[in-house]
């Protein structure tokens, strides 16, 4: 019972990254078809991204602690690129 709980419950968050990283490509989309200026195109971006690393966060811990090893081995390098970007970045506002 609590593995099929489990498999929807990390369904379910996969599909809302899923939906997340197709917003962005379309967002891109439009601007390669000049439907958006790079401006809206960056801000609609920008305020997906903290969303998507929290997301893929959380779904990484989650595999950690239901003893999903293989799958937490697969997207721990992911969480640790996304966690590396999301530090370099405010660094470098920072000296701005």
């Amino acid at each position: 019972m609590w593995d099929t709980l489990a498999w929807l419950l990390f369904f379910f968050i996969l599909i809302a990254i899923l939906v997340i990283v197709v917003f962005q490509l379309i967002c891109l989309a439009d601007l390669e078809f000049d439907y958006l200026n790079p401006y809206d195109s960056s801000s609609r971006i920008n305020n997906v991204i903290l969303p998507e690393f929290i997301t893929q966060g959380v779904l990484c811990v989650l595999y950690l602690v239901t003893g999903h090893w293989m799958m937490f081995i697969l997207a721990a390098p992911y969480l640790y690129y996304n966690t590396r970007l999301m530090i370099y970045n405010a660094l470098e506002e920072d000296e701005m």
